[in-house]
């Protein structure tokens, strides 16, 4: 099991958890919130803006590890309110091209630092 933690243009872990842990031909990210990498803080004020804010550092996470989007097969989505579903679904859509992995999207309570979405996502390596 190898962890992976300080990946360049990811927000560090707000916690005690590795990013991500390469196990068995998988790798599994950590849940990404809308943390701006370079602000080091959430932004964004809309789940729109939130959840791009998202699969951007999922993005940058899987392209330090030489992955891309197609190579997730699983994707759990956090909101904490199932009303924003609507408006993350083509945002979610077109950062994955068509890719279409397993997914299950769950309503929450709250988030870390007050996010509005949190994702986490199951990457096959190679």
């Amino acid at each position: 099991m190898e962890l992976i933690n300080n990946t360049p243009n990811v927000p560090a872990a707000v916690g005690p958890y590795s990013q991500a842990v390469k196990q068995g031909g998988l790798l599994f990210c950590s849940g990404q919130i809308p943390i701006d990498p370079a602000a080091g803080k959430i932004v964004a004020t809309d789940v729109e803006g939130q959840a791009n804010q998202v699969l951007a550092n999922i993005r940058a996470l899987l392209t330090a590890q030489g992955l891309t989007m197609s190579d997730v097969i699983k994707a759990t989505v956090f909101l904490t309110s199932m009303a924003d579903f609507p408006k993350i679904n083509p945002l979610y859509e077109a950062a994955f091209e068509g890719h279409k992995p397993a997914r299950s999207t769950v309503a929450v309570a709250g988030l870390p630092l007050g996010a509005l979405i949190e994702i986490e996502v199951i990457a096959a390596l190679g």
